[in-house]
């Protein structure tokens, strides 16, 4: 199988009013309706999905490296607000009208700004990570996630640090196959997407950890915004056998009741990598 895993067709920069690079990737019509992927944690544009089905659906699927991350410039300090701003002024400047988002993973909680922020008119949550820091999740959490975030919510300046000695693109591969079920590491271990997958990891950490680093902060700490005010449609998708300690606890159940206009699906024999799936 190849897993919908395409090179993209399409590779830039968007140069934002500070002066940063914003790097991007696209698959599909240049015409077609646009949709923003929010990668997971410490990967980068080249990762992309559903490239054998885009073009037949209409789809323009566009992958944006994060600041710090791949070809994007990095902004210390930034928050999910910023990231929502840098959204706006790419928007504008490639054409996105009436933009949809899917947050995979650790990309959730930036997809789901960008609602907070008026820019998109539906979210795809799939395998999302939660508000990890709300409280609703202070004993469920695995504990070396709750020591994460604890020491964010401490002192965020000393635990960005800690994350920035830790990110490494093996560091995280070796985590993600020791952490993760058989049914998704048939997925991640066959060659066609390691391959695509290790390149984007390779890709995210070539200006160093710190891009990462503060994408772990942001995730680890309480959101900027109320799920409750979000008024777009959110689909959430999980899958029954994600064993990540880093998604949702309970697998969206309770982030879809804090949201006003959700649908939850739960495929019970997929994983956290049902996006390739």
């Amino acid at each position: 199988m190849d897993y919908g895993v395409r090179e993209p067709e399409r590779l830039g920069e968007t140069k934002l009013p500070d002066g940063r690079r914003l790097g991007w990737a696209e698959w599909g019509p240049a015409d077609g309706t646009p949709v923003l992927l929010c990668p997971g944690a410490a990967t980068s544009r080249w990762l992309g999905f559903g490239g054998d089905v885009v073009e037949a659906a209409g789809v323009r699927l566009i992958s944006v490296d994060r600041p710090g991350l791949g070809a994007s410039d990095p902004a210390p300090g930034r928050t999910l607000t910023d990231w929502a701003t840098d959204i706006r002024h790419l928007g504008q400047e490639r054409a996105l009208t009436a933009l949809l988002t899917v947050g995979f993973s650790q990309g959730a909680p930036f997809a789901l700004a960008l609602a907070a922020h008026g820019l998109v008119d539906a979210v795809a949550v799939v395998s999302g990570s939660d508000e990890l820091a709300h409280p609703r999740f202070a004993h469920s959490l695995n504990p070396q996630v709750r020591d994460m975030v604890n020491a964010v919510a401490a002192d965020p300046d000393t635990a960005e640090a800690s994350f920035a000695g830790f990110g490494s693109a093996d560091t995280l591969w070796e985590l993600i196959t020791t952490t993760s079920p058989d049914t998704d590491l048939a997925v991640y271990t066959d060659p066609v997407f390691q391959h695509a997958f290790r390149r984007a990891m390779a890709e995210a950490f070539t200006q160093g950890p710190a891009g990462y680093a503060r994408d772990t902060v942001l995730a680890m700490a309480r959101w900027p915004f109320d799920p409750a005010d979000l008024t777009v449609p959110v689909d959430l998708w999980y899958g029954g056998q994600d064993t990540s300690p880093t998604h949702s606890p309970d697998l969206g159940e309770s982030l879809t009741r804090a949201l006003p206009n959700p649908t939850h699906h739960l495929l019970p024999t997929a994983g956290g990598s049902l996006l390739w799936t």
